[in-house]
This record gives structure tokens, C-alpha cells and sequence, in this order.
């Protein structure tokens, strides 16, 4: 399996990105994908997940309302659509695989409940 994010770039606060992450090497629409993003110094933490089928997803706290996540099961693409950035939105975001289908307990939430990670892109945030 390969994932590979791009998207990333520089944004004055208040802007808007759209992330994309393109998946190749098993069933797409059979695994649940996501975005966790790391600050420098800080842990890998989640962002947003979307189950195989993108009828259900969630968010952190911190981007609810602001972030969109969906994909495009066609083209095999997740996609995360930021919008009112802000500067602690400055990270390295990934993309990540789950094992199944569905978000059937919380283990969505935590780094070891994916199979696969994408490479990262940075998003940079100014003030």
C-alpha cells in the first residue's frame, strides 16, 4: 500500500488549503481513512477520519467546524478541506489507512489503529 499526500503550503490565518491523499495497493472504499497532523515538538495527534464509505466521519475538538474531510472512492483520493486557519494549525499532516470499513470503536483516535501512513505535507499557517 502507498499513500501520497500533497496540498500543503503557506496560508495567512483565515486562509484555506485542500489536502489530498492518494491511495494504491488494496480495495480503497474497503478502509476507513484519516488525518492526523505533528507540530514540532509535539506527538502525532488526530485530525479527522472518514469511514470506507464516507457516510461517517469525526473530528478533534480543535478543527470542528472548520475542517472538512471526504473522499472519492472513484479516484481512490481522501481529501481534507481546512478553512479559518490558524497559526497552531502549522504541522507536518498525514494521511493514514485503518484495517476496516467502519469506525466501529475509537481506536480511530490513536496512531495504532492505522495500517499504512503517507509521507506528510507541511502546512504553514502565518499570523
Amino acid at each position: 500500500v502507498q499513500l501520497q499526500a500533497s496540498g500543503g503550503g503557506l496560508v495567512q490565518a483565515g486562509g484555506s488549503l485542500r489536502l489530498s491523499c492518494v491511495a494504491s495497493g488494496r480495495t480503497f472504499s474497503n478502509y476507513f481513512m484519516a488525518w492526523f497532523r505533528q507540530a514540532p515538538g509535539k506527538e502525532r495527534g488526530f485530525v479527522a477520519v472518514i469511514s470506507g464509505s464516507g457516510l461517517s466521519s469525526d473530528y478533534s475538538d480543535s478543527v470542528k467546524g472548520r475542517f472538512t474531510i471526504s473522499r472519492d472512492n472513484a479516484k481512490n483520493t481522501v481529501y481534507l478541506q481546512m478553512s479559518n486557519l490558524k497559526p497552531e494549525d502549522t504541522a507536518v499532516y498525514y494521511c493514514a489507512q485503518g484495517s476496516s470499513r467502519y469506525l466501529s470503536d475509537l481506536s480511530y483516535y490513536s496512531t495504532g489503529g492505522y495500517d499504512y501512513w503517507g509521507q506528510g505535507t507541511q502546512v504553514t499557517v502565518s499570523s
